[in-house]
């Protein structure tokens, strides 16, 4: 154990100094002797540490010479074109791909890049099924009764604690726990919009919103928006006009993974308090941050109560689950409302459950393994993708989230990619399947909250060796 302990110590510190830039592209490494008399670890374990940092695509081993830092994937290959939607409110939905992609969701025997959820192989679940069955003991009736309308008390408590690590300083009684995220954009767009109206949306922006927007009759506007910094601000000022509802996800969106500057948010959240336009704040990957800290919201700035944050566990914790809030400001009466009507209560257990395993610390425990797992997979998927797919190939560079945006020259078309993917028993995202628009044909999303194994470098490989032959 203590043998096991070291190992993962040195490797993760040399891992460290070299994703933080205190060892650059081209460093020479230590020898595997010196290596091994440094920290008094025996040879086979030095060549262990170098192995696994090659399989990271820190290191690379060059013939007589030794372990150097290697130039990470994503520096070579170029960034996705920023988007250019057209400046027009439109509807046109790819329903049937939209269909074929996420009716995948349940067949395990593909390889799925297409779901942006991390794999059951990356998530607490033991820890998870003693909290659920500790939850039935503790529960009056066994948690057969309704919660309070507002939720979980426990859960909103917890949550509320934690918006102390993004400068959200809310109280448990700003909380109304949802089921999921979705249900949570869902009550705020009941809550705010209007058949007609216009919600301004990223572009690419996750499928499940853009169905949602439609499904009310609403019209969306896609915003130019960058694959480092997200929307762009002269884009959004110039547009303003035509906006009535903006719906962002400015923390690791899917599929871009970008994150937002804290500048760019507070204008937002100014300019939209100004002219009385709600903003509803999509945070469910707030926590799969890649850097040291944990970024701040649109909500953290906002004064007027004008912003509906919304949040989740779905993409950290437990998918299924269905565990999510929203802390609607001004709105809580409408939310209030539109919760009373349409589902009354959450699942009594499974709220009280999160609420137990946040309150224990082990959510932090497990957020630190995981964010460290989805950056690791990052740089690897980026390596494969730079040796592998086809010459011309741009990848998107997120700072955390689950998801990363591939753009392949302009001849490939990715719904044909798609279809010849799944014969091999691999699914992808079509980019057309983030957008009401006609663009990202020539895109896919891929998630990278999957473990990391032979198998499945085997499959990525598979997949850039099919887009080479389109």
């Amino acid at each position: 154990m203590k043998k096991a302990f070291l190992y993962n110590e040195i490797a993760g510190n040399i891992a460290h100094q070299i994703r933080n830039g205190v060892l650059k592209t081209g460093d020479r490494l230590p020898s595997v002797r010196m290596l091994s008399t440094q920290h008094g670890i025996g040879i086979n374990t030095a060549k262990r540490i170098f192995l696994e940092l090659e399989a990271q695509s820190l290191v690379e081993s060059k013939p007589k010479s030794g372990y150097f830092v290697s130039m990470p994937g994503y520096m070579k290959l170029p960034l996705p074109e920023a988007s250019r939607p057209l400046a027009i409110a439109k509807s046109a939905e790819p329903d049937q791909l939209i269909n074929s992609v996420y009716s995948n969701i349940a067949h395990k025997e593909l390889t799925l890049f297409s779901i942006g959820v991390p794999s059951g192989d990356l998530l607490p679940l033991a820890k998870l099924k003693k909290e659920i069955v500790a939850a039935t003991r503790e529960l009056k009736d066994g948690g057969t009764e309704y919660e309070p309308l507002q939720g979980n008390e426990k859960l909103r408590r917890m949550v509320a604690a934690r918006s102390l690590n993004w400068g959200g300083r809310l109280k448990e009684s700003d909380i109304i726990t949802t089921n999921g995220c979705m249900n949570a954009l869902a009550l705020c767009l009941m809550a705010v919009a209007k058949p007609g109206d216009t919600l301004a949306l990223e572009s690419p922006c996750y499928p499940g919103i853009l169905q949602l927007a439609v499904s009310f009759g609403l019209k969306v506007l896609e915003l130019p928006t960058h694959p480092v910094t997200g929307i762009e601000m002269d884009a959004f000022r110039k547009l303003l006009p035509k906006i009535d509802i903006c719906l962002l996800v400015p923390n690791f969106n899917t599929p871009l993974g970008y994150y937002m500057h804290d500048t760019h948010k507070k204008e937002v959240v100014s300019i939209l308090a100004q002219h009385n336009i709600p903003l509803i704040e999509d945070d469910t990957y707030g926590d799969l941050h890649f850097g040291a800290e944990r970024p701040k919201c649109c909500k953290s700035f906002d004064k007027e109560g004008n912003v509906l944050w919304c949040g989740a566990v779905s993409k950290t914790l437990a998918p299924g689950y269905r565990v999510g809030w929203v802390a609607p400001g001004k709105y809580k009466e409408q939310i209030l409302r539109m919760k009373f009507i349409q589902s009354l209560s959450a699942t009594t257990i499974i709220h009280e459950a999160v609420g137990n395993f946040l309150l224990t610390g082990r959510y932090d425990n497990h957020l630190r393994q995981l964010r460290k797992t989805l950056q690791e997979n990052y740089n690897r998927y980026a390596h494969v993708i730079a040796n592998h797919f086809p010459q011309g190939t741009k990848i998107s560079q997120p700072q955390g989230g689950l998801s990363l945006w591939v753009e392949f020259p302009k001849q490939i078309d990715t719904a044909e990619l798609y279809n010849d993917a799944l014969k091999k028993r691999i699914s992808i995202a079509p980019g057309r399947i983030f957008t009401l628009q006609d663009q990202f044909q020539n895109c896919i999303r891929l998630c990278i909250g999957l473990p990391w194994t032979d198998s499945l470098c085997s499959k990525l490989q598979q997949l850039g060796k099919l887009a080479c032959n389109l």
